[in-house]
């Protein structure tokens, strides 16, 4: 990961502030990940996603968003993933495939909103304990894509072929390690 792409996290009362610098895809996805992972199991039940320095969001990406919003819900608490500073591109993209379902986008009555600027002069850098290898990169491009596929029967048709192939990718590599 380059300084262009980075993870920058705070915890403060309430939520724990995710931030993506450059681009939001299938290379920084994990990082994101883990960071979202370690924050649920340390209790947190509130992710505020900040794309407000995210230059563009693949589909990876954004169906790690929604993975994110799936296990919270489930866990029955208030909270959930919200989303500050999308802009209209980030926006549009998570509308396409019907995310601001499942997202709290720019929410008015946030508990951060007014202290944006001093949540963002607080933030650090997130250290990723290991990169993935190969395979475990690809189990992580399916599941985010099944996430994704999983949200609406339209995005089901969309990543139809995309989780198809990545199914056989998987599987063969698998076997190929056995």
């Amino acid at each position: 990961m380059s300084s262009e792409n980075a993870i920058l996290v705070g915890v403060f009362e309430g939520f724990t502030w995710i931030r993506c610098e450059g681009k939001g895809s299938f290379v920084i996805s994990p990082v994101l990940k883990e960071c979202a992972d370690a924050r649920i199991a340390a209790g947190e039940r509130c992710l505020v996603v900040d794309l407000e320095a995210c230059t563009g969001m693949d589909s990876t990406f954004m169906g790690q968003l929604a993975s994110f919003s799936a296990r919270l819900s489930k866990l029955g608490t208030p909270g959930g993933v919200q989303i500050a500073g999308a802009g209209e591109r980030n926006r549009g993209s998570l509308e396409d495939l019907g995310l601001d379902c499942l997202l709290d986008i720019d929410p008015p009555a946030a508990v951060w909103r007014g202290r944006v600027a001093e949540v963002r002069a607080a933030l650090e850098p997130y250290h990723s304990g290991r990169l993935p290898g190969m395979q475990e990169r690809a189990k992580h491009i399916l599941e985010a894509h099944k996430t994704l596929a999983a949200t609406s029967e339209d995005n089901a048709r969309k990543f139809a072929g995309v989780v198809g192939i990545l199914e056989k990718e998987v599987a063969e590599n698998e076997r190929k390690a056995d």
